[in-house]
């Protein structure tokens, strides 16, 4: 992790104007193809969640400014790493936050995945042992192809990521489903936006 030179920075103003916003998120969803991720996972024991978080992680962390996050003094850092933090549901149809440790190799990235899963449908905890800024927070809506979305905001400085997948849904020998997120617009822009997309389509097709 670093701290950013802010002064040295072409987002500069950028940042201060949007950093005085109440609200200074914006959200954007849109489609992608999980066909080939779909096939992956049925065909590796992977599950299709963690098959489509994978690649949504590959994405995030390779487009410098979703690894940006604004800490307590009000620095930009810069994380080497960001990890997952998705909600997962428990049979009771309450669900938990969990903080799943990203690793390039997808088979890792279930192990770490299916430990925390363990603990969340073994506690009745909301939030996890590790609660930082190095993540992305993710929800999935298998139940709604939705074509839009809203996360709840608190109202306290926040600088994380919101990640929303929605019901997949078979379109002939396709399958598609609809990803939206959520940033701050004092770090991030929609040409960082654009790249995610082109990122994560890129790492759905090639598990």
């Amino acid at each position: 992790m670093k701290v950013l030179n802010k002064n040295t920075w072409n987002r500069k103003a950028h940042f201060e104007f949007f950093d005085t916003f109440i609200d200074p998120y914006f959200g954007v969803t849109f489609k992608v193809d999980v066909t080939k991720a779909y096939e992956f996972s049925s065909a590796n024991e992977v599950s299709f969640f963690v098959s489509y978080l994978h690649a949504t992680m590959q994405a995030i962390n390779e487009v410098e400014n979703l690894r940006y996050r604004i800490n307590e003094s009000n620095d930009v850092v810069v994380f080497d790493t960001i990890h997952a933090s998705p909600t997962i549901l428990r049979p009771n149809k309450t669900f938990g936050f969990s903080f799943v440790n990203y690793n390039e190799d997808i088979f890792k990235f279930q192990t770490n995945f299916l430990k925390e899963k363990e603990r969340v449908l073994n506690t009745n905890d909301l939030f996890p042992p590790v609660n930082s800024m190095d993540c992305v927070h993710c929800s999935s809506l298998p139940w709604v192809n939705f074509t839009g979305h809203k996360e709840p905001f608190k109202g306290d400085k926040d600088s994380v990521p919101k990640i929303a997948f929605s019901k997949m849904e078979n379109l002939g020998s396709k399958k598609e489903m609809q990803v939206a997120i959520s940033v701050n617009h004092a770090l991030v822009d929609g040409y960082h936006i654009g790249l995610f997309k082109e990122k994560l389509q890129f790492h759905l097709n090639s598990q």
